[in-house]
């Protein structure tokens, strides 16, 4: 049973109203001589018709009142179920980029092996026995150690820290034989794969620019550059994009 302070107060208040007005007329009736029956009939239609237009005009208004409010309460919640509706599709997107990042991050250990690797391949290309033993094979056995033990970076840090005009310039040192051009290709490749894969769940820039400051990404420029002036045809369709992460 609905409880009379749930009940709107302009209903109240209609109600009460009603109830006072049709006592007036009744006393009106009353206090009159004769009965109704008396009254002609034209004259009681018109006496209904004014008794009760004000009532009418009376409930019409309070309605209009309790529609407006209903209304308001019905475009209130369609506000809160579409702010509602907006957190969910925040958390669901938030949750979603987590878990590509958290994908990510996997894929990338495997990926930075990779690319330690194909490093390696390169520097034993260049500073191995095939050139000299330019680097002891003992610092080479060493190296290769450190990336089995997890650091992907040694051999692309060993470059880095090189002057490479005291060996001839990049262009000799990453492409000067076929082998160590096609290492190179392929460790650009495989880091070009490997930003777009950061970009697919990167929607700040944080990862990509940090992929680009870490020694994988700093070789990777540096073999860009050695490409274009040993003259070899390498994809640059991300060169300027992963460039400006790095500036950044």
């Amino acid at each position: 049973m609905l409880r009379l302070r749930e009940i709107d107060w302009r209903i109240l208040l209609g109600v009460g109203i009603t109830v006072i007005w049709l006592l007036l007329g009744i006393t009106y009736f009353l206090n009159q001589d004769g009965t109704i029956w008396e009254i002609p009939i034209e004259n009681l239609g018109s006496f209904l018709e004014g008794g009760f237009a004000p009532l009418a005009f009376m409930w019409l208004v309070i309605g209009l009142f309790i529609q407006q409010k209903e209304l308001a309460d019905n475009t209130e919640v369609m506000r809160q179920s579409m702010e509602m509706s907006k957190k969910q599709a925040e958390v669901l997107e938030a949750t979603e980029i987590s878990q590509r990042q958290e994908a990510f991050f996997k894929i990338a250990e495997n990926v930075k092996r990779q690319l330690g690797s194909i490093a390696g391949m390169l520097f034993i290309s260049r500073f191995g026995a095939t050139e000299g033993d330019i680097v002891a094979p003992e610092k080479i056995l060493e190296m290769w150690h450190m990336l089995s033990t997890g650091d992907a970076e040694v051999f692309p840090r060993a470059f880095l820290a090189m002057t490479f005009e005291d060996y001839g310039g990049g262009a000799d040192i990453f492409y000067g034989t076929q082998i160590r051009a096609n290492h190179s290709r392929n460790f650009i490749q495989v880091f070009d794969k490997l930003m777009r894969l950061a970009e697919q769940c990167d929607a700040d820039g944080v990862i990509t620019g940090t992929l680009t400051q870490t020694a994988h990404g700093l070789f990777y420029n540096i073999l860009k550059s050695a490409a274009s002036d040993a003259g070899h045809l390498v994809d640059a369709s991300d060169y300027e994009q992963i460039v400006s992460h790095g500036k950044g």
